[in-house]
């Protein structure tokens, strides 16, 4: 399998990590393995495509940060969301789900390659 296109990876950044975030807490390096292991490898996160959206997020007020201690003994920086950054998951969703939906119209009687 091919990797995703970069454009497709960043239109969907926040959406994945706004919905990451409302399952648990979690620091950078967690949701990038996260979402290594969930598009079965075909999307790999580097720090500088990841932070870059964590802290528009957190400039927005869509989530906040907290530096706690890990069960290693290292300082880990946490994101968690938060009620404004709910109602942006929730938008981001039927934002998603209109686009799935229409191309799933356009995509029903797709012509074959010949």
């Amino acid at each position: 399998m091919t990797k995703i296109s970069k454009e497709l990876v960043g239109a969907s950044a926040i959406p994945i990590i706004l919905s990451i975030l409302d399952e648990k807490d979690s620091y950078g390096y967690e949701i990038m393995q996260k979402v290594k292991v969930m598009s079965n490898k075909r999307i790999e996160w580097k720090e500088g495509s990841l932070y870059p959206v964590l802290h528009k997020l957190e400039k927005n007020g869509n989530i906040k940060s907290l530096w706690k201690m890990a069960e290693n003994g290292r300082h880990r920086k946490y994101y968690s969301i938060n009620k404004k950054g709910r109602k942006a998951l929730q938008d981001e969703i039927e934002n998603w789900k209109l686009v799935h939906n229409m191309l799933t119209e356009l995509w029903k009687n797709l012509k074959p390659i010949q």
